[in-house]
């Protein structure tokens, strides 16, 4: 009799023992909490290329030191003025007199610059002078609803990561997203994005448009 007791009293408590596990064991966790969780594709390498004509989403500066580039990130005010960006072929400086600054060897100038885009070259087909370029008036649209919420913890430790994409010009949080500036994207950077973070945690936004 006693044996029959202990067998069933061992049957009972065997389910608790498995439930509280043993200092090896590990428990299940929703993948979606971890920031750092990935659908398995490894972050993109390259700016994509355009498919066909792109157009700066604002007024960019373009800068000449020893070639023009099309500065689409930062822009250190000093004089002449500093910043980085991707060459232009095609630009002629003579198709621009009078709207641009010239000084200690550097020209540059505000524009409103269209082409196409290899990934690496901006090739010039037209531009307006940022005095002479009026754009229709457009309301800021609002940020979508992230699909999943993170702390202001994880949110930086995402923009530490997304930092590293290829073409980011400058990240940064603001209401449980995270912003990225990038050169450009054909949708294969935001798309990484989503199956990475969560739909529209981190929202890229191109410098550079189609159209």
């Amino acid at each position: 009799m006693r044996t029959l007791l202990a067998a069933v009293t061992l049957l009972l408590t065997a389910p608790l023992l498995a439930a509280c596990g043993g200092e090896g064991d590990t428990t299940a966790t929703d993948p979606a909490a971890d920031p750092g969780a990935t659908s398995g594709r490894s972050m993109p390498t390259e700016v994509p290329a355009a498919r066909g004509p792109v157009h700066t989403a604002g007024i960019a500066t373009v800068l000449d030191r020893e070639g023009p580039v099309l500065c689409l990130g930062p822009v250190a005010e000093s004089w002449p003025p500093q910043c980085d960006g991707p060459r232009i072929v095609g630009w002629q400086w003579r198709d621009q007199q009078g709207i641009f600054e010239h000084q200690q060897g550097v020209r540059w100038g505000s524009f409103w610059v269209a082409g196409t885009w290899d990934g690496t070259t901006f090739t010039y087909r037209d531009a307006i002078a940022s005095a002479l370029y009026d754009p229709m008036p457009a309301e800021p649209s609002p940020l979508p609803e992230p699909a999943v919420r993170h702390s202001s913890a994880e949110l930086e430790e995402i923009a530490g990561e997304v930092g590293d994409l290829p073409g980011a010009l400058s990240v940064y949080t603001d209401a449980g997203h995270v912003l990225v500036d990038v050169v450009y994207d054909d949708g294969s950077l935001q798309a990484w994005a989503d199956d990475t973070y969560g739909a529209d945690v981190v929202v890229l936004r191109p410098a550079l448009l189609d159209g």
